[in-house]
């Protein structure tokens, strides 16, 4: 079986290529920064996701367009946007192995930026011209910003609840995941069943990358995750392992754990990372990750098996486990 970025090379390669097209700018700085994020690499699902549930439709072969690869684009860039906000509200300076924008050019010009890739990914859904598609990532970027929002707001606060957790994680980042695939299929001309289908598969996959996200925070190193292990115990961030991990352990595991969030202290991080193990936090988190990656598979059941369904597994598969 192929790799699944291989099974829609050209057109990911097309987007890529879009993407570049679509950074133009007069004013030099947008064009230095936005280059900057994207020759940065990074995994790309989202679009990826366009594009594996377009060919899986069928879309390509029924419609003589590519605007299949003007979504890829414009989810990207939703994304990338959101990436560029949010290294500054949290003052993160490593992604993807690379200093970020704001530790490059300062925090001024990464919001500003990250205002130019929004507004252009709103120019290019305009150039669509399909209003359900519009609906479905104007709601998108609405959700994401509250739930980005809402994660500030339960910053250092150890009090947050497990399921406070997942609506924050539903919001900011599985809502894109889902986005992705639903505006495919609205373009390909899915079904409403079809469609429903495709958005739980997003919303499962986008889940289980944000608790894999969240592990690997207390679980990897700096040089294969690519950012500072420890950030979201700095900045304070009460995740599922350090919520599930004060659940369990003891009441002297549990107030070490929430001094080091209410203070977003990460000196202690040795002795947290061993809570986190001793209670099973972890195990608990990548359980509930694999529990979504699973659901998420089973939506591909109402569709027919091809590469591109075989690839839409893969990625839920990948998505459990990374290692960056």
């Amino acid at each position: 079986m192929l790799p699944f970025h291989q099974v829609v090379k050209d057109d990911f390669s097309a987007v890529n290529d879009l993407i570049i097209k679509q950074l133009h700018s007069d004013v030099e700085l947008v064009e230095n920064i936005g280059h900057y994020l994207v020759e940065a690499g990074g995994k790309r699902l989202r679009p990826l996701m366009v594009l594996l549930t377009a060919n899986a439709l069928g879309y390509t072969q029924r419609v003589n367009k590519n605007q299949h690869l003007d979504l890829a684009a414009i989810i990207e860039f939703i994304h990338t946007a959101t990436l560029l906000h949010d290294d500054v509200v949290d003052m993160s300076s490593l992604r993807r192995g690379r200093p970020t924008a704001n530790a490059q050019w300062g925090n001024a010009p990464s919001v500003l930026v990250g205002d130019f890739l929004y507004s252009r990914a709103f120019q290019m859904m305009v150039n669509i011209g399909n209003m359900d598609v519009m609906a479905i990532l104007s709601d998108t970027t609405n959700v994401i910003a509250e739930g980005e929002v809402q994660q500030l707001v339960n910053a250092k606060n150890p009090a947050i609840t497990e399921a406070n957790y997942f609506e924050v994680i539903n919001k900011k980042t599985a809502i894109l995941f889902a986005a992705a695939c639903d505006v495919a299929a609205v373009l390909s001309g899915a079904t409403a069943e079809q469609r429903q289908a495709l958005r739980i598969y997003g919303n499962k996959v986008g889940i289980a990358f944000q608790l894999v996200d969240d592990a690997l925070d207390y679980t990897s190193d700096a040089a294969t995750l690519g950012k500072n292990v420890g950030d979201d115990l700095a900045e304070g961030k009460p995740t599922l392992p350090l919520i599930n991990a004060m659940q369990k352990g003891t009441p002297e595991q549990a107030e070490i754990i929430a001094n080091a969030i209410r203070s977003g202290d990460a000196s202690q991080l040795n002795i947290i990372l061993e809570i986190v193990q001793a209670t099973g936090a972890m195990t608990y988190t990548l359980d509930a990750a694999r529990e979504q990656v699973r659901e998420a598979i089973e939506q591909l059941q109402h569709f027919p098996d091809n590469i591109y369904t075989q690839a839409m597994r893969q990625v839920a598969e990948f998505s459990l486990a990374r290692t960056y």
